[in-house]
């Protein structure tokens, strides 16, 4: 088990390194112009990084993810309004969990 400094350091160094990642990434996006291929991958992060945390929570098999997502599909596929899919998504999960609570 790891003592209160080790720990407070371990996440102060964690957050260091996090927050140097960050600035540094900007800045160099400042300093370099912008290329059509960087402009399509920077648009398509956002999309990625949803996808992946909703296959991560689909993989863990929970009936309650696989429906919100579903309900947030169906949403979306009728109404192609993204606010609005995700909301809904989070509302069935919500209900869900409410519904059965693990």
């Amino acid at each position: 088990m790891l003592s209160s400094n080790v720990f407070i350091a371990s996440v102060c160094v964690m957050a260091a390194s996090v927050l140097m990642t960050r600035f540094s990434g900007a800045m160099i996006m400042a300093k370099l112009p912008p290329t059509p291929w960087v402009e399509r991958f920077l648009n398509g992060l956002s999309v990625s990084v949803i996808a992946a945390l909703v296959a991560s929570a689909l993989a863990q098999g929970a009936a309650s993810d696989a429906a919100a997502v579903a309900g947030a599909l169906l949403v979306m596929w009728v109404k192609r309004d993204v606010v609005l899919s995700m909301a809904a998504g989070m509302a069935i999960s919500a209900l869900c969990h409410l519904a059965a609570p693990a």
